[in-house]
């Protein structure tokens, strides 16, 4: 099975699960705006339990839930294209975090790259 190393941008997006856009979840309209920017890929994490700027810790424990779950979403692709949501995430994230890092990608698969 062939296999592709390459140097790419990891965009991840630190938010509360009850953090909406326009009427939907926020992660959603994350998604979504990368699908349509043509991103490689998202992928959105549930948390079990974190804080963030406020220091209200939220905990999926039975005993006290939290409607408002920490989420990661995750995004892998050229410097390129992760700038082409930046400017969508300054209109979409109220509050929250944006971290973006150099990652090495090493891709297993039979499908060549999209670029």
């Amino acid at each position: 099975m062939p296999k592709i190393t390459s140097m790419a941008k990891r965009l991840r997006i630190y938010l509360g699960e009850a953090d909406t856009w326009r009427g939907q979840p926020l992660y959603q309209a994350i998604v979504r705006k990368a699908k349509e920017l043509d991103l490689a890929g998202a992928s959105v994490f549930r948390g079990l339990e974190g804080y963030g700027a406020n220091s209200r810790i939220h905990t999926a424990r039975i005993l006290d839930l939290s409607a408002d779950l920490p989420v990661l979403v995750e995004l892998i692709d050229s410097e390129e294209y992760i700038a082409k949501l930046l400017p969508f995430l300054d209109e979409m994230v109220q509050e929250g975090m944006v971290t973006i890092d150099d990652i090495e990608v090493i891709k297993y698969g039979r499908k060549p790259p999209r670029r």
